[in-house]
Formats: C-alpha cells, sequence, structure tokens
C-alpha cells in the first residue's frame, strides 16, 4: 500500500523544471542529411516522438522541439535547424528558454571512437574532435550527459567528413532498428536516474 501511495504521489507532481529533461539530437538540416551516420541522433529522436505519436514543431530557438512526459520527467526534445558545426547557441537558447540547466541536458551524438552497434552512456568530459560537441562546451559547459552512439572509423584513406555524411551501409541500416531502440533506453535510463 506504502508502495501504490508512493508512485500516486510520484505521478501527480506537477512537471516542473526541477523533472524537465532537454533531449537533444545532433545532425544537419534537411532531406539530403537525414540519413546520414552524423544524423544519427536526430534519427533516434525521430523514432522517440513517433513511438508517442509526436509532431515536432518549430520554436523560437531555431530548433524543432516536441513535448511529452515519461515517468513524471518531462521530456523536451529538440532538432537543431541549423548545422551540426553550430549546435551551441540553439541547445543554449533552449536551456535558457526552459529553465534546464546543463545538467539536464543529454546530447545524442555520432561517435567515431566506438565500433558501429556501440553505444555507451557518458557524463563530462571532452568532445574527441565532435565539431558539435565542441560548439555546445563552448556554449554550455561540459557537464551534461551524452549517449554515444559508435559508427566505427572510415574505412581505408576516407576523410572522416565524407564518412560521417554518408548514409549508413545496408548491413549497417538493418541493424539500425534495434540500435536506436537501445540509444533510446539509454535516454530513458539516464533521465530517470534518482542522481545526476
Amino acid at each position: 500500500m506504502r508502495q501504490l501511495l508512493k508512485k500516486l504521489l510520484k505521478q501527480s507532481q506537477p512537471l516542473t523544471q526541477s523533472n524537465s529533461w532537454l533531449i537533444v539530437g545532433l545532425g544537419n538540416p534537411g532531406p539530403n542529411y537525414q540519413s546520414n551516420r552524423h544524423n544519427i541522433g536526430q534519427q533516434v529522436l525521430d523514432v522517440m516522438a513517433q513511438k508517442q505519436s509526436l509532431r515536432f514543431k518549430s520554436h523560437k530557438t531555431g530548433s524543432l522541439v516536441a513535448e511529452y512526459s515519461n515517468s513524471g520527467q518531462k521530456l523536451i526534445l529538440a532538432k537543431s535547424q541549423g548545422f551540426m558545426n553550430l549546435s551551441g547557441a540553439p541547445v543554449q537558447k533552449l536551456l535558457q528558454f526552459y529553465s534546464i540547466p546543463a545538467e539536464k541536458l543529454i546530447v545524442i551524438h555520432d561517435e567515431l571512437d566506438l565500433d558501429f552497434g556501440d553505444l555507451r552512456k557518458k557524463f563530462d568530459g571532452g568532445h574527441a574532435g565532435h565539431n558539435g560537441l565542441r560548439d555546445i562546451s563552448a556554449r554550455c559547459g561540459t557537464a551534461y550527459h551524452r549517449v554515444r552512439f559508435g559508427i566505427g572509423r572510415p574505412p581505408g584513406q576516407m576523410s572522416v567528413s565524407d564518412f560521417v555524411l554518408q548514409n549508413f551501409s545496408s548491413s549497417e541500416a538493418k541493424e539500425l532498428p534495434v540500435l536506436i531502440e537501445l540509444a533510446i533506453d539509454h535516454v530513458l535510463e539516464t533521465a530517470t536516474e534518482k542522481t545526476t
């Protein structure tokens, strides 16, 4: 009975900034980039929104935004309408608009230093050469959460920029639905952890 009462009290709490999370999927805008490796963060958010029957709407901060609640947490999904390398300003504006501290920011991004299929959570730290993270960290500090979606390194002599701006291979694309679900699990686990 006590457990049930606690659960009911938790559910009745208002969705204030203290239980709001900003979840940003990194990527570049427009259909030409939509399926690129570099846009996996936005692909994850698209699936999250689809599962909740949400539509992204233009927001005055220069992002597309969708909101819903999960386990007493308000989740604000955001995709910048600017290019990856300029992700910092839209993220900073979103944090300010919603009065959310950087510690309640989760950034989903592609990760060259992890093999394809390897997904990891991380809090704080450097950008490892990722220009989207570099710009966010310059604007918002480094004390935020990341969901790192491994894409591996480019084959042979291919440049990193060419590799990340290509679509996933056909064999990788077959694995994406399961991996995207795992990435969503990482996001939701982070947003419901007791300590941040």
